[in-house]
């Protein structure tokens, strides 16, 4: 079982690899669309470093003004903060804090790594960079996280369906398999469409869900 102090090294390893990532993008793809519905690559990373630019207070203010809903007010800092900041300057914030502890609230350091390479994938994968920065040891790090009840906030049915990594030592579920990568596997359970031919297997086509963002 790998300890906290493991998944903190992971979760900065991550952070390293997508600054480097987001520093080689050109200006076309800093407004390409990401697997996240509705975000360019620019609001993926305005929302992955929003924990390390807003307050609590920022956080609880911004709330109140969504009436409470955290998906409408993440929605709206990132396109507010996308606008307003420089790629430059999302990507120091991203550098400047590769090794800060932040966990969700409840998840703790593994919320906090799967946050982080969720999105990353959101952009990688969008971008065809994944072969580049996607890290299978870290995707089936995430994977060996995920509970039923998270599973269903993403609105992926997986009854009937056994999924097997073949670049880690990670399986879920029973029933037909479907295999593919721990982050291609990672991409389908978190509802984002991918490439075809990623997962192969008789149930991969229900792994075949819009993205929720």
């Amino acid at each position: 079982m790998t300890t906290d102090d493991g998944i903190r090294k992971a979760t900065a390893a991550e952070r390293r690899a997508q600054v480097a990532m987001y520093s080689s993008l050109s200006d076309g793809q800093w407004d390409a669309p990401s697997l996240c519905a509705g975000w360019r690559v620019r609001e993926v990373l305005a929302h992955t470093t929003m924990p390390f630019r807003y307050s609590t207070g920022r956080v609880l203010l911004g709330l109140v003004r969504a009436r409470g809903s955290f998906d409408r007010f993440a929605d709206r800092a990132a396109r507010r903060d996308a606008a307003g900041t420089s790629p430059e300057g999302l990507v120091a914030a991203l550098r400047d804090n590769v090794d800060t502890a932040w966990s969700p609230p409840g998840g703790g350091p593994l919320g906090a790594l799967s946050h982080d390479v969720i999105h990353g994938l959101d952009v990688s994968v969008a971008l065809g960079l994944d072969d580049r920065y996607a890290a299978p040891e870290r995707c089936a790090l995430v994977l060996s996280g995920l509970r039923p009840k998270q599973l269903r906030l993403f609105g992926v049915d997986l009854d009937g369906v056994r999924l097997r990594a073949t670049d880690a030592d990670w399986s879920y579920g029973d029933g037909e398999v479907v295999e593919g990568r721990a982050q291609d596997l990672l991409v389908a359970v978190c509802g984002r469409r991918q490439p075809a031919g990623r997962l192969t297997g008789p149930a991969a086509g229900r792994l075949a869900a819009g993205s929720p963002g």
